[in-house]
């Protein structure tokens, strides 16, 4: 993989887009990315954060790494309209947060959901045969009922994985955990909520994020710009993609794709903890 950096300016700082909903593709992205930022000896991140949220243990890879950078650099997070859960945790490895008032935050806590279609398909006259080596080694099958001790089983995992939610947000934001148990029920707060919360430090635009950081690393804010580190892509890819996006306008209706990346994560997300808002 292949990152580029366009130098137009001699003072600037990095700057990494999270969007959507975080998983495989996404942690792999922004660990390649904040790579770079290291390799480049950038003063400054400005990590931009639009995302409700996604699989535990990418959105724990993506924190862990900010947190070592924190060792070298400056890191800001700018929460955008909607950063919530696992968005959340990812903002935990900045060393500064802002937001807008009216962004979307919080969600902080776990779900694992799964999906019984044991009566469909009693009415199709489907049904399956498992052998297994253990009672739950298809714990979460979808062709029956969850079991009593199953559930119990998950919501131990849950409890555990909502637990390491809880203590991170207390250790980055310097708050008690019993402190923070009284807001990580999973609800939504905006973002003025949050500050009052102690969530996050200032309320502000990407444009304050971005001149925070640059004096946070001794630099002027007039002059110094931003570069988003993206991927580079072939020539050949880049005119096709641009081709599929204008078609993709044309034959799709406003939304459909957006809804398809959803399905395309529900389904391979089915099972999992997550810690992702669901609206």
């Amino acid at each position: 993989m292949v990152w580029f950096i366009k130098p137009r300016f001699r003072k600037q700082i990095a700057r990494i887009e999270i969007n959507g909903a975080i998983a495989g593709g996404t942690r792999k992205r922004v660990l390649e990315a904040l790579k770079t930022v290291e390799e480049r000896k950038f003063p400054a991140l400005l990590l931009r954060i639009d995302s409700p949220g996604g699989t535990v243990g990418d959105s724990q890879e993506i924190y862990t790494a900010l947190k070592k950078l924190q060792e070298k650099i400056k890191i800001v997070a700018s929460f955008g309209n909607i950063s919530a859960s696992g968005g959340v945790y990812i903002g935990m490895g900045a060393q500064h947060i802002m937001a807008n008032p009216g962004t979307i935050t919080g969600s902080i806590g776990v779900i694992l959901r799964g999906n019984n279609l044991e009566r469909l398909l009693e009415r199709v006259g489907v049904s399956f045969k498992v052998i297994k080596s253990g009672p739950y080694k298809d714990i979460l099958a979808f062709d029956r009922e969850m079991t009593d001790q199953e559930r119990h089983i998950l919501q131990e995992l849950i409890d555990v994985s909502y637990q390491q939610f809880v203590q991170t947000v207390a250790e980055a934001r310097q708050l008690a955990v019993d402190t923070v148990k009284t807001f990580a029920d999973g609800r939504i707060f905006t973002g003025q909520q949050a500050v009052e919360l102690g969530i996050v430090d200032r309320l502000g635009t990407e444009e304050d994020a971005r001149r925070w950081a640059a004096e946070l690393a001794g630099l002027d804010p007039d002059k110094t710009r931003c570069f988003t580190l993206e991927e580079k892509k072939p020539l050949l890819n880049r005119v096709l993609s641009r081709d599929a996006s204008r078609l993709s306008q044309l034959r799709s209706l406003p939304g459909l794709v957006a809804g398809a990346e959803l399905l395309e994560f529900e389904l391979s997300t089915n099972g999992l903890p997550l810690w992702l808002y669901r609206p």
